[in-house]
């Protein structure tokens, strides 16, 4: 399911029927985003399973933390800082001067899915947010595995 479908079916399922919940809201706004985003980046940071992951990505992760706080708020209907500050994500042109593997996208979903259950208590909101994410992760891949 895509985060527009998401989006439909919160709004079906709000208790104010005029008005469309989206998953920001539903997973409870920027406090709920920024405890996901930092707890991804934690689990890479801790988690040996997502040692390459972590390699690929530049020291100290302050900055990417904060612009991936603004990217999930922005992806899941919340405010649009990311996007003023920083155009229009085009997420595969400023991932190609990486090598993105399917093993490394692999990490990236099994550092997400630790962190979005960690974080988000609706587990039916979890797995489609899960889903969505999955489908954006499969494509920024961008070469084989070795």
């Amino acid at each position: 399911m895509g985060l527009v479908s998401l989006i439909s079916k919160l709004g079906k399922n709000s208790s104010h029927s005029t008005s469309t919940q989206t998953p920001y809201q539903a997973i409870g706004g920027e406090k709920a985003v920024f405890a996901l985003a930092h707890g991804f980046y934690d689990i890479m940071e801790s988690d040996p399973a997502a040692a390459e992951l972590l390699a690929i990505h530049p020291q100290p992760m302050a900055r990417i933390r904060s612009v991936f706080v603004l990217y999930l708020s922005m992806w899941l209907g919340g405010p649009n800082e990311y996007e003023k500050q920083f155009g229009h994500p085009r997420l595969r042109a400023r991932h190609l001067p990486f090598t993105v593997t399917p093993k490394l996208k692999e990490q990236w979903m099994y550092c997400m899915r630790k962190a979005m259950h960690q974080h988000v208590k609706q587990e039916a909101i979890a797995t489609q947010l899960l889903a969505a994410l999955d489908q954006l992760a499969s494509h920024m891949i961008n070469s084989p595995d070795n």
